[in-house]
């Protein structure tokens, strides 16, 4: 079926382009951005701001970003708010992108800046009404194409026949190909505030962060809190960090199904019994396979800046930046794993720790990029850890 939900195009101004479910469901609207055809799982996120953040985080890869907010593109796109060195994302749907930016700190309209990283992106759609259907009939591929030429079935036949964001290793595509080592933290006037001032003359604790798709702004994070941050690929094993004689290990965010990152789980299972370990988003979900849990695929999982969680350690609430598609099921798991945080509005699991072992983790994103500040209080949780505090 197809549904015109475009609103009239304005003469030379964007071409038309068709966004086309695996259901078989087709939506015309106007194309921005590059003229490109992608396939990608379509997700949506609520954030209201941040979408450059969005854009450049790793853990998209596979996906088509479809935002709720109606309104994207008005300040542009500034390098200072990039998660990575690139796009990764498969596409961008909006209801409304904007033409012309209005901010100081603006160096590219959003529409240049998904041409400069080869990502199609649609507008002139029905944005409520297709965040309703992946509310009610879970998160599907998708394609945006220019092509007005080839018949819907032959689109939709297209679509059905991409592989699965499940069947492919993402991890792999957006690691880093060698080690480094991040010594930036907060550079900016506009940044963040740093999760915590390390004290002066306190030892720099030195850990090696696993780079599964890690966001920049954890990094700056790490590095701000006062600890050496040595960057490794996803790859590497347990006896390659364990030669660098590390205080202690970061497992970072990342995309796709943790259950295909074998050699991740293999390697964090010899370390949680050396060191302290800290993971965020696919990194908790690797802990979660570590301890003998399992993992499964939310029907359309959290993705935004506004996700409440609560801390059963404290009995705080936070509201949280998330970003995932997988969660780890709590009644896999083993006595010595306590769940530290629920997701109030589904129960989900949030937060883990081992009960003997110096090993913690969280589903969401404490730094903050796009999102609030409420969760900066992990970092210090892992610093402590790694002075010996228990946490």
């Amino acid at each position: 079926m197809t549904e015109n939900t475009a609103a009239s195009t304005p003469p030379g101004v964007r071409p038309p382009a068709r966004l086309v479910l695996e259901d078989g469901t087709v939506l015309v609207g106007r194309g921005f951005g590059a003229a490109a055809d992608h396939v990608g799982e379509l997700v949506f996120n609520t954030s209201m701001t941040g979408y450059q953040e969005i854009l450049t985080d790793p853990s998209y890869r596979g996906q088509t970003v479809l935002l709720t907010q109606p309104h994207i593109g008005n300040y542009g796109v500034s390098s200072e708010d990039e998660e990575s060195a690139r796009l990764w994302l498969s596409g961008l749907v909006v209801r409304e992108a904007c033409t012309r930016a209005s901010n100081f700190r603006s160096g590219m309209e959003l529409s240049d800046y998904l041409t400069q990283h080869g990502v199609p992106g649609i507008e002139g759609i029905d944005t409520r009404m297709l965040t309703r259907r992946v509310r009610t009939h879970g998160e599907q591929r998708v394609l945006i194409t220019r092509d007005m030429t080839a018949s819907d079935a032959e689109l939709v036949a297209r679509v059905q026949s991409a592989p699965k964001v499940a069947d492919v290793d993402h991890v792999l595509d957006v690691t880093t190909r060698a080690p480094f080592e991040w010594t930036r933290g907060y550079e900016s006037a506009i940044s963040p505030p740093p999760p915590f001032a390390a004290p002066a003359g306190q030892k720099r604790p030195r850990i090696v962060a696993y780079d599964f798709g890690a966001k920049r702004n954890i990094l700056r994070s790490l590095a701000a809190c006062g600890l050496d941050v040595l960057v490794v690929p996803a790859t590497t094993s347990a006896a390659e960090v364990l030669a660098q004689k590390p205080d202690g290990v970061f497992l970072s965010n990342g995309p796709g199904d943790p259950a295909i990152c074998r050699y991740a789980i293999e390697s964090a299972k010899v370390l949680v019994q050396r060191l302290p370990v800290f993971g965020i988003c696919l990194g908790h979900q690797i802990l979660g396979h570590v301890f003998g849990g399992r993992t499964y695929k939310m029907k359309f999982g959290h993705h935004g800046g506004n996700q409440p969680v609560i801390d059963l350690t404290t009995g705080k609430v936070e509201i949280t930046s998330q970003n995932h598609s997988y969660a780890v099921d709590p009644k896999s798991l083993p006595d010595a794993v306590v769940v530290t945080h629920k997701n109030l509005n589904d129960d989900t699991v949030e937060g883990l720790q081992h009960k003997e072992l110096p090993v913690f983790s969280v589903q969401y994103h404490p730094e903050a990029a796009p999102g609030p500040h409420d969760a900066l209080y992990l970092f210090r949780r892992f610093v402590d850890l790694l002075h010996g505090t228990k946490c």
